[in-house]
Protein backbone atom coordinates (compact mmCIF):
# COMPACT_ATOMS: atom_id res chain seq x y z
CA UNK A 1 0.00 0.00 0.00
CA UNK A 2 2.75 2.19 0.85
CA UNK A 3 5.51 2.08 -1.74
CA UNK A 4 8.10 5.10 -2.03
CA UNK A 5 9.36 6.19 -5.01
CA UNK A 6 12.35 8.81 -5.16
CA UNK A 7 11.86 11.45 -8.02
CA UNK A 8 15.24 13.62 -9.35
CA UNK A 9 14.66 16.64 -10.13
CA UNK A 10 17.99 18.76 -10.79
CA UNK A 11 20.69 17.22 -13.08
CA UNK A 12 22.54 20.22 -12.38
CA UNK A 13 26.86 19.57 -11.15
CA UNK A 14 28.79 21.82 -8.71
CA UNK A 15 31.71 22.94 -11.23
CA UNK A 16 34.46 20.92 -8.85
CA UNK A 17 32.35 18.14 -10.80
CA UNK A 18 30.12 16.91 -7.45
CA UNK A 19 26.37 16.71 -7.92
CA UNK A 20 24.31 19.84 -7.29
CA UNK A 21 21.41 19.75 -5.04
CA UNK A 22 18.30 17.35 -5.27
CA UNK A 23 15.02 17.75 -4.91
CA UNK A 24 13.28 14.80 -3.37
CA UNK A 25 9.94 14.21 -3.84
CA UNK A 26 8.15 10.82 -1.78
CA UNK A 27 4.50 9.68 -3.63
CA UNK A 28 3.15 6.91 -1.98
CA UNK A 29 1.03 4.21 -4.02
CA UNK A 30 0.09 0.97 -4.05
CA UNK A 31 0.68 -2.90 -4.30
CA UNK A 32 4.28 -3.00 -2.08
CA UNK A 33 5.67 -1.76 1.16
CA UNK A 34 9.15 -1.02 -0.26
CA UNK A 35 11.39 2.00 -1.06
CA UNK A 36 14.82 2.60 -2.37
CA UNK A 37 17.27 4.98 -2.87
CA UNK A 38 19.09 6.15 -5.50
CA UNK A 39 22.61 7.46 -4.54
CA UNK A 40 25.47 9.44 -6.68
CA UNK A 41 28.04 12.01 -5.14
CA UNK A 42 30.62 12.56 -8.00
CA UNK A 43 31.20 12.33 -11.55
CA UNK A 44 34.53 10.63 -12.52
CA UNK A 45 36.20 12.24 -15.71
CA UNK A 46 34.94 10.59 -18.70
CA UNK A 47 31.74 9.70 -17.25
CA UNK A 48 28.31 11.63 -16.66
CA UNK A 49 24.91 11.01 -15.16
CA UNK A 50 21.39 12.67 -15.85
CA UNK A 51 18.46 12.65 -13.76
CA UNK A 52 16.99 11.67 -17.14
CA UNK A 53 18.68 8.63 -17.01
CA UNK A 54 18.58 7.92 -13.28
CA UNK A 55 14.38 8.21 -13.62
CA UNK A 56 14.31 6.38 -16.30
CA UNK A 57 15.99 3.30 -15.06
CA UNK A 58 13.81 3.36 -11.82
CA UNK A 59 10.66 3.80 -14.33
CA UNK A 60 11.47 0.60 -15.81
CA UNK A 61 12.70 -0.66 -12.70
CA UNK A 62 8.71 -0.70 -11.52
CA UNK A 63 6.90 -1.64 -14.71
CA UNK A 64 9.54 -4.59 -14.68
CA UNK A 65 8.40 -5.68 -11.28
CA UNK A 66 4.54 -5.36 -12.08
CA UNK A 67 4.27 -1.87 -10.02
CA UNK A 68 2.24 -0.17 -13.13
CA UNK A 69 0.71 2.25 -11.23
CA UNK A 70 3.73 3.59 -9.29
CA UNK A 71 5.75 3.44 -12.83
CA UNK A 72 2.95 5.77 -14.28
CA UNK A 73 2.66 8.11 -11.59
CA UNK A 74 6.69 8.50 -11.48
CA UNK A 75 6.53 8.90 -15.15
CA UNK A 76 4.47 11.96 -15.18
CA UNK A 77 5.87 13.77 -12.27
CA UNK A 78 9.61 12.74 -13.80
CA UNK A 79 8.26 13.60 -17.08
CA UNK A 80 10.06 10.28 -18.77
CA UNK A 81 8.02 11.27 -21.80
CA UNK A 82 9.94 14.43 -22.37
CA UNK A 83 13.21 12.37 -21.96
CA UNK A 84 15.26 11.51 -25.05
CA UNK A 85 16.17 7.89 -23.88
CA UNK A 86 15.44 5.69 -26.60
CA UNK A 87 13.64 3.00 -24.32
CA UNK A 88 13.67 -0.08 -26.64
CA UNK A 89 18.00 0.15 -26.50
CA UNK A 90 17.73 -0.45 -22.61
CA UNK A 91 17.61 -4.08 -22.03
CA UNK A 92 15.53 -5.47 -18.81
CA UNK A 93 16.95 -5.83 -15.41
CA UNK A 94 19.50 -2.55 -16.31
CA UNK A 95 18.79 -0.79 -12.88
CA UNK A 96 19.60 -3.85 -11.13
CA UNK A 97 22.71 -4.89 -13.22
CA UNK A 98 24.60 -1.26 -12.57
CA UNK A 99 23.61 -1.60 -9.32
CA UNK A 100 25.55 -5.08 -9.11
CA UNK A 101 28.25 -4.07 -11.10
CA UNK A 102 28.76 -1.08 -8.90
CA UNK A 103 28.58 -3.31 -5.60
CA UNK A 104 31.32 -5.50 -7.36
CA UNK A 105 33.63 -2.68 -7.46
CA UNK A 106 33.30 -1.93 -4.24
CA UNK A 107 34.25 -5.43 -3.63
CA UNK A 108 37.14 -4.81 -5.62
CA UNK A 109 38.02 -1.75 -3.40
CA UNK A 110 38.26 -4.07 -0.70
CA UNK A 111 39.72 -6.67 -2.10
CA UNK A 112 43.08 -4.23 -3.23
CA UNK A 113 46.19 -3.07 -0.72
CA UNK A 114 47.53 0.37 -0.85
CA UNK A 115 49.68 -0.43 -3.23
CA UNK A 116 47.72 -1.67 -5.93
CA UNK A 117 48.63 -5.67 -5.25
CA UNK A 118 45.53 -7.83 -4.37
CA UNK A 119 44.87 -9.62 -0.58
CA UNK A 120 46.03 -13.05 -0.39
CA UNK A 121 42.65 -14.50 0.03
CA UNK A 122 38.88 -12.53 0.34
CA UNK A 123 38.14 -9.73 2.86
CA UNK A 124 35.42 -11.16 4.67
CA UNK A 125 32.18 -12.02 3.17
CA UNK A 126 30.51 -10.80 0.37
CA UNK A 127 29.32 -6.93 0.91
CA UNK A 128 25.36 -5.98 1.10
CA UNK A 129 24.03 -3.15 -1.21
CA UNK A 130 23.92 -1.16 2.08
CA UNK A 131 27.49 -1.91 3.34
CA UNK A 132 28.37 -0.94 -0.20
CA UNK A 133 26.82 2.95 0.30
CA UNK A 134 28.00 3.33 4.04
CA UNK A 135 30.79 5.58 4.56
CA UNK A 136 34.61 4.48 5.04
CA UNK A 137 33.64 0.64 4.28
CA UNK A 138 36.51 -0.15 2.30
CA UNK A 139 38.94 0.79 4.95
CA UNK A 140 37.18 -1.06 7.79
CA UNK A 141 36.50 -4.15 5.72
CA UNK A 142 40.68 -4.14 4.68
CA UNK A 143 41.37 -3.80 8.60
CA UNK A 144 38.72 -6.08 9.40
CA UNK A 145 40.16 -8.61 7.32
CA UNK A 146 44.35 -7.60 8.35
CA UNK A 147 43.27 -8.00 11.82
CA UNK A 148 41.71 -11.43 11.09
CA UNK A 149 45.21 -12.48 8.92
CA UNK A 150 47.47 -11.01 11.69
CA UNK A 151 45.47 -13.37 14.36
CA UNK A 152 45.60 -16.38 12.45
CA UNK A 153 49.59 -16.19 11.65
CA UNK A 154 50.28 -15.24 15.39
CA UNK A 155 48.18 -18.99 16.23
CA UNK A 156 49.87 -20.45 13.47
CA UNK A 157 53.44 -19.26 14.47
CA UNK A 158 53.01 -20.30 18.16
CA UNK A 159 52.37 -24.03 17.86
CA UNK A 160 55.30 -24.08 15.06
CA UNK A 161 58.09 -22.38 17.55
CA UNK A 162 56.99 -24.27 20.55
CA UNK A 163 57.90 -27.69 18.26
CA UNK A 164 60.30 -25.94 15.92
CA UNK A 165 58.72 -27.87 13.42
CA UNK A 166 57.22 -27.11 10.14
CA UNK A 167 53.57 -25.67 10.22
CA UNK A 168 52.34 -27.30 7.27
CA UNK A 169 50.19 -29.49 9.13
CA UNK A 170 48.51 -27.00 10.74
CA UNK A 171 48.30 -24.49 7.51
CA UNK A 172 46.45 -27.76 5.94
CA UNK A 173 43.94 -27.88 8.80
CA UNK A 174 43.08 -24.13 9.35
CA UNK A 175 42.65 -23.96 5.19
CA UNK A 176 39.84 -26.76 5.88
CA UNK A 177 38.18 -24.72 8.67
CA UNK A 178 37.80 -21.97 6.37
CA UNK A 179 36.35 -23.88 3.85
CA UNK A 180 33.90 -25.29 5.84
CA UNK A 181 32.72 -21.61 7.21
CA UNK A 182 32.33 -20.77 3.54
CA UNK A 183 30.33 -23.19 2.41
CA UNK A 184 27.03 -23.82 4.11
CA UNK A 185 25.38 -26.83 3.80
CA UNK A 186 21.67 -25.58 3.34
CA UNK A 187 22.28 -22.23 2.35
CA UNK A 188 21.02 -21.29 -0.98
CA UNK A 189 23.50 -19.05 -2.47
CA UNK A 190 24.12 -19.06 -6.20
CA UNK A 191 26.59 -17.05 -7.81
CA UNK A 192 25.04 -13.96 -8.65
CA UNK A 193 25.36 -12.08 -5.54
CA UNK A 194 22.38 -10.07 -5.82
CA UNK A 195 19.49 -12.53 -6.41
CA UNK A 196 16.09 -11.22 -5.35
CA UNK A 197 13.65 -14.44 -5.06
CA UNK A 198 9.98 -12.93 -6.02
CA UNK A 199 8.34 -16.49 -6.34
CA UNK A 200 9.25 -19.95 -4.72
CA UNK A 201 7.05 -23.39 -4.59
CA UNK A 202 7.92 -27.13 -3.00
CA UNK A 203 7.45 -29.91 -5.51
CA UNK A 204 4.28 -32.03 -4.07
CA UNK A 205 6.43 -34.21 -2.04
CA UNK A 206 8.89 -31.68 -0.88
CA UNK A 207 11.85 -33.22 -2.02
CA UNK A 208 12.77 -30.43 -4.67
CA UNK A 209 12.34 -26.78 -4.32
CA UNK A 210 12.18 -24.12 -7.54
CA UNK A 211 12.51 -20.55 -7.30
CA UNK A 212 12.40 -17.38 -9.69
CA UNK A 213 14.47 -14.32 -9.30
CA UNK A 214 14.42 -10.67 -10.34
CA UNK A 215 18.02 -11.81 -12.07
CA UNK A 216 15.75 -13.58 -14.66
CA UNK A 217 16.66 -17.38 -13.49
CA UNK A 218 15.06 -20.22 -12.21
CA UNK A 219 16.66 -22.21 -9.82
CA UNK A 220 15.94 -26.07 -8.29
CA UNK A 221 17.24 -26.42 -5.20
CA UNK A 222 17.46 -29.83 -3.02
CA UNK A 223 16.02 -30.39 0.39
CA UNK A 224 19.82 -29.82 1.90
CA UNK A 225 20.10 -26.48 -0.02
CA UNK A 226 21.89 -27.74 -2.76
CA UNK A 227 21.68 -26.06 -5.98
CA UNK A 228 20.51 -28.62 -8.30
CA UNK A 229 19.72 -26.66 -11.99
CA UNK A 230 20.11 -22.93 -13.11
CA UNK A 231 17.28 -22.12 -15.64
CA UNK A 232 18.08 -19.47 -17.90
CA UNK A 233 15.76 -18.12 -20.83
CA UNK A 234 13.99 -15.63 -19.55
CA UNK A 235 15.40 -11.88 -19.85
CA UNK A 236 14.24 -10.37 -16.95
CA UNK A 237 12.22 -10.26 -13.62
CA UNK A 238 10.52 -13.92 -12.89
CA UNK A 239 7.23 -13.28 -11.37
CA UNK A 240 5.26 -16.53 -10.87
CA UNK A 241 6.37 -20.00 -10.87
CA UNK A 242 4.71 -23.84 -11.07
CA UNK A 243 5.15 -27.51 -10.58
CA UNK A 244 3.12 -29.35 -12.04
CA UNK A 245 0.87 -32.37 -10.36
CA UNK A 246 3.22 -35.28 -11.69
CA UNK A 247 6.26 -32.85 -10.88
CA UNK A 248 8.28 -33.35 -13.94
CA UNK A 249 7.58 -29.40 -15.22
CA UNK A 250 7.71 -26.31 -13.99
CA UNK A 251 6.24 -23.58 -15.26
CA UNK A 252 7.68 -19.58 -15.00
CA UNK A 253 5.75 -16.43 -16.08
CA UNK A 254 8.03 -13.15 -16.68
CA UNK A 255 8.54 -9.56 -17.42
CA UNK A 256 10.22 -10.58 -20.69
CA UNK A 257 6.18 -11.40 -21.65
CA UNK A 258 6.78 -14.96 -22.22
CA UNK A 259 5.80 -17.76 -20.20
CA UNK A 260 8.11 -21.22 -20.12
CA UNK A 261 7.83 -24.64 -19.69
CA UNK A 262 11.15 -26.58 -17.85
CA UNK A 263 11.93 -30.14 -17.81
CA UNK A 264 12.29 -30.67 -14.34
CA UNK A 265 15.46 -33.27 -14.45
CA UNK A 266 17.30 -31.82 -17.26
CA UNK A 267 16.86 -27.83 -16.62
CA UNK A 268 16.18 -27.60 -20.10
CA UNK A 269 13.32 -25.31 -21.47
CA UNK A 270 11.05 -27.77 -23.37
CA UNK A 271 9.26 -24.76 -24.51
CA UNK A 272 8.62 -21.07 -24.77
CA UNK A 273 5.73 -19.34 -25.31
CA UNK A 274 5.52 -15.82 -26.20
CA UNK A 275 2.08 -14.73 -26.43
CA UNK A 276 1.32 -11.42 -24.15
CA UNK A 277 2.26 -8.42 -25.38
CA UNK A 278 2.97 -7.48 -21.73
CA UNK A 279 4.43 -8.65 -18.70
CA UNK A 280 3.13 -12.06 -17.91
CA UNK A 281 2.05 -11.78 -13.84
CA UNK A 282 0.88 -15.14 -13.19
CA UNK A 283 0.52 -19.03 -14.27
CA UNK A 284 -1.77 -22.11 -13.04
CA UNK A 285 -1.81 -25.55 -13.98
CA UNK A 286 -4.90 -27.26 -15.61
CA UNK A 287 -3.20 -30.35 -16.29
CA UNK A 288 0.52 -31.99 -16.22
CA UNK A 289 0.94 -30.39 -19.71
CA UNK A 290 -2.25 -27.69 -20.27
CA UNK A 291 -1.97 -24.08 -18.55
CA UNK A 292 -3.08 -20.76 -18.31
CA UNK A 293 -1.47 -17.58 -17.89
CA UNK A 294 -2.58 -13.78 -17.37
CA UNK A 295 -0.50 -10.48 -18.49
CA UNK A 296 -1.16 -6.57 -17.70
CA UNK A 297 -2.07 -6.64 -21.37
CA UNK A 298 -5.52 -7.75 -19.83
CA UNK A 299 -5.68 -11.21 -21.63
CA UNK A 300 -5.63 -14.49 -20.59
CA UNK A 301 -4.17 -17.64 -22.44
CA UNK A 302 -4.76 -21.18 -22.10
CA UNK A 303 -2.02 -23.10 -24.04
CA UNK A 304 -0.53 -26.54 -24.37
CA UNK A 305 2.36 -28.19 -24.51
CA UNK A 306 3.92 -28.38 -28.24
CA UNK A 307 1.34 -26.13 -29.32
CA UNK A 308 2.62 -23.26 -31.26
CA UNK A 309 -0.39 -21.07 -30.24
CA UNK A 310 -3.22 -20.56 -27.47
CA UNK A 311 -5.82 -23.08 -27.33
CA UNK A 312 -7.79 -20.97 -25.97
CA UNK A 313 -7.80 -17.36 -25.21
CA UNK A 314 -10.23 -14.88 -22.90
CA UNK A 315 -10.77 -11.48 -23.30
CA UNK A 316 -13.27 -9.17 -20.54
CA UNK A 317 -10.81 -7.46 -18.60
CA UNK A 318 -10.28 -4.27 -18.93
CA UNK A 319 -7.22 -3.76 -16.70
CA UNK A 320 -4.09 -5.89 -15.67
CA UNK A 321 -5.04 -9.16 -14.22
CA UNK A 322 -3.60 -10.08 -11.48
CA UNK A 323 -4.17 -13.58 -10.83
CA UNK A 324 -5.04 -16.36 -12.24
CA UNK A 325 -6.79 -20.53 -10.64
CA UNK A 326 -8.60 -23.27 -12.44
CA UNK A 327 -11.01 -24.85 -10.13
CA UNK A 328 -10.01 -28.41 -8.21
CA UNK A 329 -11.71 -30.46 -11.39
CA UNK A 330 -9.92 -27.87 -14.09
CA UNK A 331 -13.26 -26.64 -15.53
CA UNK A 332 -13.60 -23.08 -14.51
CA UNK A 333 -10.82 -20.61 -14.31
CA UNK A 334 -11.25 -17.87 -12.21
CA UNK A 335 -9.70 -13.95 -12.64
CA UNK A 336 -9.36 -11.37 -10.64
CA UNK A 337 -8.15 -7.86 -11.94
CA UNK A 338 -7.38 -4.19 -11.55
CA UNK A 339 -10.61 -3.34 -13.21
CA UNK A 340 -12.39 -4.33 -9.67
CA UNK A 341 -14.46 -7.80 -10.96
CA UNK A 342 -13.69 -11.41 -10.85
CA UNK A 343 -14.53 -13.46 -14.00
CA UNK A 344 -15.03 -16.97 -14.39
CA UNK A 345 -14.31 -18.90 -17.91
CA UNK A 346 -15.03 -22.39 -18.91
CA UNK A 347 -13.22 -23.95 -22.22
CA UNK A 348 -16.59 -24.55 -23.49
CA UNK A 349 -17.44 -20.82 -24.30
CA UNK A 350 -15.53 -18.35 -25.55
CA UNK A 351 -16.86 -15.05 -23.22
CA UNK A 352 -17.22 -15.49 -19.62
CA UNK A 353 -19.75 -17.88 -17.24
CA UNK A 354 -19.73 -14.83 -14.60
CA UNK A 355 -18.94 -11.23 -14.41
CA UNK A 356 -18.77 -10.75 -10.70
CA UNK A 357 -19.08 -6.97 -9.58
CA UNK A 358 -19.12 -5.83 -6.15
CA UNK A 359 -15.35 -5.14 -4.86
CA UNK A 360 -14.93 -1.42 -4.65
CA UNK A 361 -11.57 -1.34 -5.16
CA UNK A 362 -8.44 -3.09 -6.98
CA UNK A 363 -8.57 -7.86 -6.62
CA UNK A 364 -4.83 -8.64 -5.41
CA UNK A 365 -5.81 -12.61 -5.39
CA UNK A 366 -8.13 -15.31 -4.99
CA UNK A 367 -8.34 -18.73 -4.12
CA UNK A 368 -10.81 -21.63 -4.56
CA UNK A 369 -12.00 -24.09 -1.58
CA UNK A 370 -10.88 -27.37 -1.25
CA UNK A 371 -14.51 -28.67 -1.96
CA UNK A 372 -16.64 -30.15 -4.28
CA UNK A 373 -16.21 -32.64 -6.76
CA UNK A 374 -12.35 -33.56 -7.37
CA UNK A 375 -11.15 -32.93 -3.48
CA UNK A 376 -11.30 -34.97 -0.18
CA UNK A 377 -14.49 -32.88 0.48
CA UNK A 378 -17.02 -33.44 -2.26
CA UNK A 379 -19.79 -33.23 -0.27
CA UNK A 380 -19.28 -29.60 0.15
CA UNK A 381 -20.16 -26.82 -1.84
CA UNK A 382 -17.61 -25.66 -3.78
CA UNK A 383 -16.40 -21.96 -3.02
CA UNK A 384 -14.25 -18.94 -4.38
CA UNK A 385 -11.98 -16.36 -2.10
CA UNK A 386 -11.49 -12.84 -3.37
CA UNK A 387 -9.10 -9.94 -1.62
CA UNK A 388 -9.40 -6.91 -2.43
CA UNK A 389 -7.42 -3.40 -1.78
CA UNK A 390 -11.13 -1.91 -0.41
CA UNK A 391 -10.31 -4.14 2.93
CA UNK A 392 -12.45 -6.73 2.33
CA UNK A 393 -12.63 -10.67 1.41
CA UNK A 394 -15.32 -11.99 -0.27
CA UNK A 395 -16.82 -15.50 -0.19
CA UNK A 396 -18.60 -16.51 -3.65
CA UNK A 397 -21.28 -19.50 -4.91
CA UNK A 398 -20.08 -19.72 -8.48
CA UNK A 399 -22.36 -22.29 -9.63
CA UNK A 400 -25.00 -19.12 -8.65
CA UNK A 401 -22.75 -16.27 -9.10
CA UNK A 402 -24.00 -14.53 -6.04
CA UNK A 403 -21.92 -12.88 -3.06
CA UNK A 404 -22.76 -14.94 -0.23
CA UNK A 405 -20.29 -13.25 2.58
CA UNK A 406 -18.38 -10.06 2.62
CA UNK A 407 -15.57 -9.73 5.88
CA UNK A 408 -15.26 -6.53 6.62
CA UNK A 409 -13.07 -6.43 9.66
CA UNK A 410 -10.21 -5.59 7.99
CA UNK A 411 -8.73 -2.18 7.69
CA UNK A 412 -6.58 -1.89 5.07
CA UNK A 413 -5.87 -3.96 1.72
CA UNK A 414 -5.93 -7.66 1.51
CA UNK A 415 -3.07 -9.53 0.49
CA UNK A 416 -4.12 -13.13 1.26
CA UNK A 417 -6.05 -15.64 2.02
CA UNK A 418 -6.26 -19.44 2.43
CA UNK A 419 -8.99 -21.90 3.02
CA UNK A 420 -8.47 -24.81 5.74
CA UNK A 421 -8.00 -28.41 4.31
CA UNK A 422 -12.00 -29.00 5.05
CA UNK A 423 -12.75 -26.15 3.65
CA UNK A 424 -14.73 -25.10 6.60
CA UNK A 425 -12.72 -22.08 7.51
CA UNK A 426 -11.14 -19.04 5.61
CA UNK A 427 -7.69 -17.05 7.03
CA UNK A 428 -6.84 -13.43 5.70
CA UNK A 429 -4.30 -11.46 6.04
CA UNK A 430 -3.92 -8.06 5.71
CA UNK A 431 -1.77 -4.27 5.59
CA UNK A 432 -3.35 -3.78 9.18
CA UNK A 433 -0.89 -6.34 10.44
CA UNK A 434 -4.24 -8.63 11.30
CA UNK A 435 -4.47 -12.00 10.44
CA UNK A 436 -8.54 -13.01 10.68
CA UNK A 437 -10.06 -16.73 11.07
CA UNK A 438 -13.26 -17.18 9.29
CA UNK A 439 -16.33 -19.59 9.51
CA UNK A 440 -17.37 -20.07 5.58
CA UNK A 441 -20.14 -20.92 6.05
CA UNK A 442 -21.59 -18.28 8.33
CA UNK A 443 -19.04 -15.54 7.79
CA UNK A 444 -18.31 -14.64 11.07
CA UNK A 445 -14.98 -14.10 12.80
CA UNK A 446 -13.59 -16.52 14.98
CA UNK A 447 -9.84 -16.22 15.41
CA UNK A 448 -7.74 -12.83 15.17
CA UNK A 449 -4.33 -12.07 15.73
CA UNK A 450 -2.54 -8.82 15.54
CA UNK A 451 1.16 -8.64 14.41
CA UNK A 452 4.12 -6.49 14.10
CA UNK A 453 4.27 -5.78 10.06
CA UNK A 454 1.63 -5.61 7.63
CA UNK A 455 0.58 -9.37 6.50
CA UNK A 456 1.30 -10.08 3.08
CA UNK A 457 0.62 -14.28 3.11
CA UNK A 458 -1.17 -16.69 5.07
CA UNK A 459 -1.19 -20.30 4.65
CA UNK A 460 -2.40 -23.23 6.46
CA UNK A 461 -1.12 -26.75 7.68
CA UNK A 462 -2.24 -29.76 6.36
CA UNK A 463 -3.80 -30.75 9.90
CA UNK A 464 -5.91 -27.59 9.68
CA UNK A 465 -5.26 -26.19 13.42
CA UNK A 466 -2.55 -24.27 12.72
CA UNK A 467 -1.91 -20.55 10.40
CA UNK A 468 1.39 -19.26 8.98
CA UNK A 469 1.71 -15.48 8.39
CA UNK A 470 4.57 -13.77 6.75
CA UNK A 471 4.98 -9.65 7.92
CA UNK A 472 6.45 -6.74 6.05
CA UNK A 473 8.64 -6.03 8.72
CA UNK A 474 10.41 -9.89 8.19
CA UNK A 475 8.52 -11.34 11.05
CA UNK A 476 6.68 -14.88 10.50
CA UNK A 477 4.53 -15.95 13.07
CA UNK A 478 2.43 -19.72 13.22
CA UNK A 479 -1.17 -19.11 14.55
CA UNK A 480 -2.07 -22.48 16.95
CA UNK A 481 -6.06 -22.72 16.85
CA UNK A 482 -6.25 -25.04 19.14
CA UNK A 483 -5.42 -22.92 22.10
Amino acid sequence: EKHSCVIFTSSDYRPDGRAGCLQLNFKRNRKVNQSFFIFYTSRPEGMSISSDEVNFLVYRYLQESGFSHSAFTFGIESHISQSNINGALVPPAALISIIQKGLQYVEAEVSINEDGTLFDGRPIESLSLIDAVMPDVVQTRQQAYRDKMAQQQAAASAPASAAGGSITGNAKNGENTANGEENGAHALASDNPITFCMTLMFRNEGTLLATGSYDGFARIWTKDGNLASTLGQHKGPIFALKWNKKGNFILSAGVDKTTIIWDAHTGEAKQQFPFHSAPALDVDWQSNNTFASCSTDMCIHVCKLGQDRPIKTFQGHTNEVNAIKWDPTGNLLASCSDDMTLKIWSMKQDSCVHDLQAHSKEIYTIKWSPTGPGTNNPSANLMLASASFDSTVRLWDVDRGICIHTLTKHQEPVYSVAFSPDGRHLASGSFDKCVHIWNTQTGALVHSYRGTGGIFEVCWNAAGDKVGASASDGSVCVLDLRK
